[in-house]
């Protein structure tokens, strides 16, 4: 599915996609949060970006943990942790690896989602960024144990992902910034779970 050299490829997709969708996130994030998801997360992968050169011929184990840490330096607010935390998790479930199938990356992700969910100590339907993360990986798997091709997998993650996203719209917050607002924030999709779309979007760009 991807060696080293097609993940150093994603990231640097990563880092445009996300520049590219900075002030939508931000804006999504202006009515429940601090306004600066869009902003924070753009700065992040700026960062990831100039340390990728350096990891080429790195392991895909190393390269995600290189930019997990990069991530938790750089991006404000609750997003670095959570992020970072991910992509340190998502580097540890594949320690060693040049290489990753379908298998595999569902493991990755699943360990990235999993430490998300112990950082964030956030669950489903609580307006999260969980809310796109577990939605995806249940579309993913099924589509895996169906004997789809990467391609399509990565297809069923993007669209549940997407569907995830838009659920966060009619929910109550009990976490993060957007829990202050309450009520408030009903009818507001939540920018995490948008941000994670954006990124499983340009994976399954990339096949």
């Amino acid at each position: 599915m991807a060696d080293s050299n097609k993940v150093l490829e994603i990231l640097h997709a990563m880092s445009k996609k996300i520049e590219a969708e900075k002030e939508y996130l931000t804006a999504l994030d202006q009515p429940i949060g601090d306004s600066d998801h869009g902003i924070n997360m753009a700065r992040g992968f700026a960062a990831v970006e100039q340390k990728l050169p350096a990891l080429e011929g790195k392991d895909i184990g190393t390269i995600l943990k290189t930019v997990g840490m990069t991530l938790v330096s750089t991006v404000g607010g609750a997003s670095g942790p959570l992020y970072g935390t991910a992509f340190l998790k998502a580097g540890m479930a594949c320690a060693g690896k040049t290489e990753l199938d379908t298998a595999g990356f569902l493991a990755v992700l699943e360990a990235a989602i999993e430490g998300v969910k112990q950082r964030g100590h956030a669950a489903l339907g609580e307006a999260t960024m969980i809310d796109a993360m577990v939605p995806s990986l249940e579309a993913m798997k099924a589509a895996a144990a169906a004997g789809q091709p990467a391609k399509e997998v990565l297809a069923a993650g993007e669209k549940a992902a997407w569907a995830g996203a838009e659920s966060t719209k009619p929910m109550v917050a009990t976490k993060g910034r957007a829990s202050y607002v309450g009520e408030r924030g009903i009818g507001h999709q939540d920018p995490g779970a948008t941000s994670f779309t954006d990124l499983l979007e340009t994976v399954a760009a990339a096949f």
